[in-house]
């Protein structure tokens, strides 16, 4: 490339980092898969513990006889004779306060590690039978109000811890596991004694482990929830976010309440339809359609601050800015300084600058991310650093590289640690770049070889 003009050698210099877009390609897909692994590890540690979990009810399950026409053959004529069919008609609550205490517990198995809870609910709950039953498609002496039951759902019942306490007028409920839901949800229920002629009292709690997320589906009149818990970095999603929240060190409390009108159903319902999907934790969300299947539930996430996937995923999207700077700087050397930087120079240099992110990755598995960056970034300035040496002819030289991708490296650490500032503060870190290496070209004749002689070109900028 000695010969070259500055143009071509701008333009070989090009085509290695377009390149290495391969690797680099190749290590986002790594990133993807050892997250992936991740998550395989985290399901295993939380298998016996359960997974995220949906929770909801109380609800009434009420039987009901009502008649119905039946067709049927008779001496090949069809004859239409009624039919006494039972069904079940779902009550839910005029009033529901839960209290929802969260006690959360890192679980590690290997190198992974993840999130899991327990859940203590305490609750009380208030029916009524409304007096406009012909408008649910039922009249009243249709009910079978002594055979009513009290059902509570749970998305994966393995989570279930003791014996749950199910009081309803002040007497205690013999519960049995199932009928958690029409949608195959796991659960408990229980008979009741309730005449239906006045308002129904239910106290209940129950401890739940789970992992990662825990959502309640809200249903009935008037849903009051208060969860708490000492866990430092809660995520509040799904359709309903809370009316009141606090974050501190010690912990967060938040409080919802939701009424009937922004559910959009009724008092009394032909079907108990509670959420059977678990919320989705906010660190594997994909996209709209998870926020869609997440519409009717008021989630808390228990996000994990130090996702060291998400934070390596984000610096390898930066990679090509490292590439393209430090051959911007070589290229100066060469066309500016006098140096003689080949193509296979560049590839090496390229290749180190890649490896980075390999290095980041395998550490920050085992060091977490801060550590892991210190230790990769000094390994591969220092290697690069040494490199440049032997190809700028000079260690002046090879010290402006070190502080190049000093400089580099600090920089993209400060925009990995923000948030809402990170896109200004990369866009102006861009166009300050740009303004320095327009004025150091600001007289370079581009479409001019320039030739030298051993011993010339000892100019260092």
């Amino acid at each position: 490339m000695r010969d070259r003009s500055p143009t071509a050698k701008l333009f070989i210099a090009g085509l290695v980092g377009l390149a290495l877009l391969i690797p680099m390609i190749m290590v986002y897909g790594l990133v993807s898969d050892r997250q992936e692994q991740a998550r395989v590890a985290q399901d295993a540690i939380t298998a016996g513990a359960g997974g995220a979990q949906t929770i909801s009810g109380p609800v009434l399950a009420i039987p009901f006889r009502s008649e119905q026409e039946v067709q049927t053959v008779v001496d090949g004529q069809t004859v239409t004779r009624p039919r006494t069919v039972r069904s079940e008609i779902f009550l839910f609550p005029q009033t529901n306060d839960l209290t929802t205490t969260l006690e959360p517990e890192l679980k590690r198995k290997a190198i992974y590690e993840t999130v899991t809870y327990l859940a203590k609910m305490e609750g009380k709950a208030r029916f009524e039978l409304p007096d406009d039953l012909a408008r649910y498609g039922v009249k009243r002496e249709q009910l079978l109000i002594e055979e009513a039951e009290i059902r509570f759902s749970t998305f994966d019942p393995r989570g279930l811890r003791s014996a749950a306490d199910v009081r309803a007028g002040g007497k205690r409920v013999d519960l049995t596991p199932g009928k958690g839901g029409a949608q195959g949800g796991g659960g408990f229920h229980g008979p009741i004694e309730w005449s239906g002629t006045s308002a129904l009292t239910v106290d209940y709690a129950y401890v739940l482990r789970g992992s990662r997320a825990l959502a309640l589906t809200p249903q009935g009149g008037e849903t009051r929830w208060t969860a708490r818990s000492p866990w430092q970095h809660p995520g509040f999603g799904g359709g309903f976010l809370p009316d009141e929240s606090e974050i501190g060190p010690d912990g967060f409390s938040a409080r919802w309440t939701i009424g009937n009108l922004a559910l959009g159903q009724g008092m009394m319902s032909m079907t108990d339809n509670p959420s059977a999907q678990p919320p989705v934790p906010q660190a594997e969300y994909r996209g709209a359609e998870m926020a869609e299947a997440e519409i009717g539930l008021a989630t808390i996430n228990l996000v994990e601050p130090a996702d060291i996937y998400a934070q390596v995923d984000r610096s390898v999207k930066y990679g090509f800015l490292f590439i393209g700077f430090t051959f911007l700087a070589f290229l100066l050397f060469d066309v500016v300084g006098g140096a003689r930087v080949a193509a296979a120079e560049y590839l090496l240099t390229g290749a180190g600058l890649v490896l980075f992110f390999v290095l980041l990755l395998a550490f920050a598995e085992i060091t977490g991310f801060a550590l892991a960056y210190v230790i990769a970034s000094a390994a591969i300035i220092g290697l690069l650093t040494a490199y440049s040496a032997a190809v700028l002819g000079g260690w002046k030289r090879a010290g402006c590289i070190g502080g190049l991708l000093t400089l580099l490296y600090s920089g993209l650490y400060v925009l990995l640690s923000l948030e809402e500032a990170s896109l200004i503060v990369g866009a102006l870190a861009m166009f300050f770049a740009l303004a320095s290496v327009m004025y150091a070209t600001r007289n370079l004749d581009w479409s001019t070889a320039v030739r030298r002689e051993e011993g010339e070109g000892t100019f260092a900028p």
